[in-house]
């Protein structure tokens, strides 16, 4: 930890390490007593806390979106300031994206500055040798590389979003002790999970690790493609599927595992970097494993446990990817205005003209629910939250789609010379493209979305059709349920409406989601009721049940935001009212439509054609027409 302290102002350094060090500790209470309370509420019938699982039953649940989640003491605010400094100089001062992207690499003298600054173990505990910071202090760090140069961002966080977070999440006292020293000195990590034959599909893996007969270690073989970090990183979580009997039946399966495997181990070797669209100076190769002796105490979890882990570690990491994205929309947006305001077009600075003005808006507007996203999300998880992993999904689809269109029309802005490689912004509408892609694909990621949310109504609907069975023992819940369809019938609404927690001026904008919430709760219900188990199957319904859920989600924590700015007097207070407003209506119309979709016959009909046309193209190979000429 000496070789930090250079990096800081005289004696903050220790300043930093003490404050995090009692930081850890109460972070750690709070964890553990969230991890207790669920094993305590298990089997009882434990409700989730998520706002947005609960809207699938038509219900608000405000517990993690209002307030506005502030989990920072004056003490951590004081830490993270301090670093952002020296942080901010390295990227302004020592680091060159633009060289970084033309060379596809990162010079060895800048990332090392950034290994002496701390930069690669953030969130790795002080009593580790890192810097112990929360999910909140990460964010900030993280939006700043984002601001800045994503491919950095990328060799960042492959490591440590990714990387090792396995250990932190599920490695014992020892696999700590072990590696994650190591991952604060030099030792990149990487996460390995895609293979050739399998992408979005996780269960598919097919590296096998075989257990020795012995039973002291296992034997893996394989392959892995597309790994970060992964022709540079010397500690790797690698997924693979175990051979296990099952003490019942006496069948053998195979069944996903996680691993800690160490290149020391001997049979990993690796591909040439790969050839890539963009995050060019970020390392991606192809990963090889020949009869690696993995030894037994550095399992992961346990055997069949690896499909859990691996998404439990995407889950905890997207935060950090919404984060970066608004970092860089941050940037694209500076670009833009700094264009506007002095590109002088017809006698006046185009900042001037009506379409120029909606585009600017709208970037900001989108810029700012990206933003809040990322703060609410780690916010949450900072105060213990174990029920945020379809915001962390609505965020990282958001956040990855929003960025594309800001950069894009960021270029727009700019006319041809946004097109001209030296402006910088055809680099970073480059390195944006893959965050649609990998850590999750925005596509995979919307039906997770809707068939969990449609998973957890659904046990709600079996729990009523049980009670009927008993109405006496049950009544409570009967007459509650009878009172909602009740109230709905006849023009009410049964969703509690939350007004009275948002700014007096975003009145009406609560009104419309409230309006949403109950309009999706009956949405759900009917296209159960419909499709029952087939459901899974109607993708063109889902992804629109997915982006009304987006849409609500939104709504809400711009609300919560924009509440807390007005009543802290924030001087951009009026501003963020003012986007919030604008938000919603627009928000609010986008759900209102979506939820009509999914149950018009015109729209059905159109998912139909759209099948067929699908399935013509398919089976032609490609585009069935021939051109007007006929040849």
């Amino acid at each position: 930890m000496i070789r930090l302290a250079k990096y800081f102002p005289s004696g903050s350094f220790s300043r930093i390490y003490n404050i995090n060090m009692k930081c850890y500790a109460a972070t750690q209470t709070a964890v553990k007593t969230a991890k207790i309370e669920k094993v305590e509420k298990a089997g009882t019938g434990k409700e989730s806390q998520s706002f947005t699982t609960n809207i699938f039953r038509g219900q608000l649940q405000i517990n993690q979106v209002f307030p506005f989640p502030e989990p920072l003491n004056a003490e951590q605010i004081e830490t993270i300031r301090m670093f952002l400094d020296p942080m901010e100089k390295f990227f302004e001062e020592v680091n060159d994206p633009a060289r970084n992207d033309e060379t596809q690499t990162v010079d060895e003298k800048v990332i090392s500055t950034m290994w002496d600054l701390g930069g690669f173990c953030l969130q790795v505990p002080n009593e580790y040798g890192g810097l112990g910071l929360n999910n909140t202090q990460y964010t900030r760090c993280v939006e700043i590389c984002g601001y800045y140069d994503l491919a950095f961002s990328i060799v960042l966080g492959a490591h440590m979003s990714i990387g090792f977070k396995g250990i932190t999440l599920f490695g014992t006292p020892e696999q700590k002790k072990e590696y994650l020293p190591r991952v604060c000195n030099r030792e990149y990590a990487a996460f390995c999970l895609t293979e050739p034959s399998c992408g979005s599909d996780a269960s598919a893996i097919q590296c096998r690790a075989v257990k020795s007969d012995d039973g002291s270690h296992y034997i893996l073989n394989g392959s892995k493609i597309w790994i970060s970090n992964g022709g540079i990183a010397d500690i790797f979580t690698v997924f693979a599927k175990v051979p296990v009997k099952d003490p019942k039946t006496g069948e053998t399966k195979d069944i996903p595992t996680a691993f800690i495997v160490e290149r020391g181990f001997g049979g990993v070797t690796n591909g040439p970097p790969e050839k890539k669209m963009g995050i060019k100076a970020s390392n991606t190769s192809a990963l090889f494993f020949e009869d690696v002796k993995i030894p037994v105490e550095n399992r992961l979890g346990e055997e069949g446990q690896g499909f859990k882990i691996a998404m439990n570690i995407l889950n905890n990491g997207r935060f950090g990817m919404v984060a970066a994205l608004a970092g860089s929309m941050r940037y694209c947006i500076k670009r833009a205005v700094e264009h506007a305001t002095q590109r002088v077009q017809f006698g006046r600075t185009i900042d001037g003209y009506g379409s120029i003005q909606e585009k600017l808006a709208r970037m900001t507007m989108l810029q700012y629910v990206t933003e809040s996203l990322a703060y609410m999300i780690s916010g949450n998880m900072d105060k213990g939250s174990q029920d945020y992993h379809l915001e962390a999904a609505i965020g990282k689809c958001f956040a990855s789609e929003s960025a594309w269109w800001v950069c894009d029309e960021a270029i727009q802005i700019h006319g041809g010379m946004g097109y001209m490689k030296d402006t910088g912004l055809e680099r970073i509408l480059r390195d944006l493209r893959i965050f649609r892609i990998f850590e999750g694909a925005n596509d995979i990621l919307r039906l997770f979305i809707a068939l969990t949310g449609i998973q957890y109504a659904g046990s709600h609907l079996k729990e009523l059709q049980n009670a009927f069975k008993n109405p006496t023992a049950n009544l409570g819940l009967i007459v509650e349920e009878a009172t909602k369809r009740a109230t709905r019938a006849i023009g009410l609404n049964s969703s509690s409406n939350f007004a009275h927690l948002v700014h007096p001026s975003l009145a009406d904008s609560a009104a419309l989601c409230t309006k949403n919430i109950e309009s999706f709760g009956v949405c759900i219900e009917t296209t159960l009721v419909k499709y029952g188990r087939g459901i899974v199957d109607e993708q063109f319904i889902l992804h629109r049940i997915a982006q009304a859920a987006v849409d609500i989600y939104t709504m809400v924590v711009v609300m919560s935001r924009a509440t807390m700015a007005a009543n802290k007097n924030i001087a951009s207070a009026q501003h963020e009212l003012l986007m919030a407003q604008t938000w919603c209506e627009e928000a609010s119309s986008r759900a209102t439509y979506n939820l009509k979709v999914v149950n018009s016959k015109k729209h059905l009909d159109l998912f139909d054609n759209f099948s067929k046309i699908s399935r013509n193209v398919c089976d032609g190979g490609g585009c069935v027409q021939l051109n007007p000429l006929g040849f």
